[in-house]
């Protein structure tokens, strides 16, 4: 959305009048526009999820609890932000929440190291040139996500919007409602934090 001291243009501009009529179909209860919004953020927020509680189904469960909220929570958006913005916001408290509820059943589904998923394994090979390449890639990914399964839930948070869905620095700001300072300070940390793991396995 158009923030105060922030003149948008051009495609940004195009972009914040179909937010807001988006918005407005939602308000109107449409059920096209919610469908809408499901498909423009939903692949996003399942790789989110799945870098916050390292498994695809916890994700796909995350991922329906999310529409579930915006769906209920409609009338309370504040249009202080993007809609997808928002609906990490939404992310981010749901997967925090599963985060500490699985902690204290004592059990976690995360994949460990050298354990790859059937499911993004065959991704992997089919993204690739040939099985080789495709088999380290997925290698590459599974130690990528233990390495980040490694690191606190807010740390977590962090690397998972910044270097891997590449949101702004504003957008972080408000999604995890901190000041921009903290952001950059615990994200310098949990990189360092991420890189140490990482230099650990090629040992």
């Amino acid at each position: 959305m158009e923030r105060e001291g922030m003149p948008v243009t051009g495609e940004a501009e195009a972009a914040v009048r179909e937010e807001r009529l988006l918005l407005a179909r939602l308000r109107r209860g449409e059920p096209e526009a919610f469908e809408a919004l499901v498909r423009a953020n939903q692949d996003r927020l399942f790789d989110f999820c799945v870098r916050m509680v390292g498994d695809r189904e916890e994700a796909n469960d995350l991922v329906q609890d999310i529409f579930v909220s915006a769906h209920q929570n409609l009338s309370r958006f504040r249009e202080d932000a993007k809609l997808s913005t928002w609906l990490f916001r939404i992310g981010k408290n749901h997967c925090i929440n599963r985060l500490k509820y699985l902690k204290r059943r004592g059990r976690g589904r995360s994949e460990e190291y050298g354990e790859q998923s059937e499911g993004a394994l065959a991704e992997a090979l089919g993204a690739q040139p040939g099985p080789d390449a495709a088999l380290e890639s997925a290698r590459e990914q599974a130690r990528v996500q233990w390495a980040i399964s490694k690191l606190e839930p807010d740390a977590r948070m962090l690397v998972a919007l910044r270097d891997i869905e590449g949101l702004s620095y504003e957008e972080i700001v408000d999604i995890t409602e901190l000041a921009l300072g903290t952001v950059k300070s615990r994200l310098h940390r949990a990189r360092e934090k991420l890189a140490d793991l990482l230099g650990r396995l090629e040992e």
